[in-house]
């Protein structure tokens, strides 16, 4: 069984680099170890969705030239299987923004480890819990 993966967009690598310390190798016990995908890039990430090389999506609503909320709702209009959504953004007002675009968790920058983690941990626990035993990484 190989460990999930997390595709950790945004077009600055010192953003990517927080969330990924954030997270944590190892989030929470039961969902074991998690590898990284960076993405600097839009291209970047709709290729990974559509080759369904990540499971779970964590997105910089800073982003640029296209923000995360952006690209989360695309993918939700556009990908014929959408991985669980992380949003991450700057001002807690913008939460709303996120939830419009179908994100399933939205994060407020700075990123506390221990919230991050508990967060990415349970998306992992509800992506597994709905798979057929068989297709479970």
């Amino acid at each position: 069984m190989s460990n999930p993966v997390v595709l950790v967009y945004s077009h600055r690598s010192e953003v990517r680099d927080a969330i990924i310390t954030a997270v944590g190798r190892r989030p929470a016990p039961d969902v074991g170890r998690v590898d990284f995908l960076e993405a600097s890039g839009v291209a970047d990430v709709l290729a990974a969705v559509d080759d369904r090389a990540a499971d779970v999506l964590i997105l910089d609503g800073e982003a640029q030239p296209t923000g995360g909320i952006g690209i989360c709702r695309q993918v939700h209009l556009e990908a014929a299987v959408v991985p669980p959504v992380i949003v991450t953004v700057r001002r807690a007002a913008d939460r709303w923004l996120a939830t419009w675009a179908r994100a399933d968790e939205i994060l407020v920058h700075p990123l506390d480890p221990v919230t991050t983690a508990e967060t990415v941990a349970s998306v992992l626990r509800r992506r597994a819990a709905t798979l057929p035993a068989a297709t479970a990484r």
